[in-house]
């Protein structure tokens, strides 16, 4: 498959990515104003930070979808990894939280965690970041195609 191609189906991936980012973005924006929360099956749609993490979604999705136009440039490849950083970054702090949260045993128990407790702090639900975080992983295929279509070395 030609590079071309690849990036002709990189667009059709990552458009709909943007919309859900940009989705999600606003539904977390609405709901953080308003002071409500959402939580549907394994997706949670609350917190603190709501507000914050909804304005970097939505511009995630905006950047995401203003770097389509045309995708194999290296310039708009540099937008897209930039606004999929966005949703690692929320991601990866939603991570860190949880693993932070999971080893202390709470105010009434020991200093670590029992196992049953440990293991129900991964349980869901989850913030839309986390779901988003595999399909955001695609991004680093379109940088290793791109450096593959110009004339540097990869290992």
């Amino acid at each position: 498959m030609s590079n071309g191609t690849a990036f002709s189906y990189g667009r059709m991936y990552f458009a709909p990515l943007g919309l859900a980012m940009l989705a999600f973005g606003c539904a977390q924006i609405i709901l953080g104003v308003a002071g409500r929360t959402y939580t549907w099956g394994l997706m949670d749609l609350s917190g603190e930070f709501m507000l914050w993490r909804g304005v970097i979604l939505f511009f995630a999705g905006f950047i995401l979808l203003s770097s389509l136009k045309d995708f194999s440039n290296i310039h708009q490849q540099g937008k897209m990894v930039l606004a999929n950083g966005m949703v690692w970054v929320i991601a990866c702090m939603e991570i860190f939280a949880m693993i932070a949260e999971s080893v202390p045993g709470g105010e009434d128990g020991g200093w670590f965690n029992t196992l049953d407790g440990f293991l129900g702090a991964y349980a869901g639900p989850y913030i839309p970041s986390l779901w988003l975080l595999p399909f955001s992983l695609v991004a680093l295929h379109y940088i290793r195609l791109s450096r593959r279509g110009s004339n540097a070395v990869i290992p």
